[in-house]
């Protein structure tokens, strides 16, 4: 994991963005959210360029949209 200030506060808002996630889809019981939510703050440990960290959160996004759209 890389320190530089600007991968911290990607980091930050990709993890701030789960937790919403992840309270929303834990108080609603929703799964496909929850588990967007634990997956966007988790990944940002282990991806050490900002490129792929933004590119991993929009592809998650993306899964959690198509799976809403899929009525889950």
């Amino acid at each position: 994991m890389d320190l530089s200030p600007a991968n911290l506060i990607v980091s930050l808002i990709i993890g701030s963005v789960g937790f919403v996630l992840w309270r929303y889809g834990r108080r609603q019981e929703r799964m496909p959210q929850l588990l967007a939510g634990v997956a966007l703050m988790g990944y940002p440990y282990f991806v050490a360029s900002i490129g792929w960290m933004i590119a991993v959160g929009v592809v998650i996004c993306a899964g959690l949209w198509a799976a809403i759209r899929a009525g889950l």
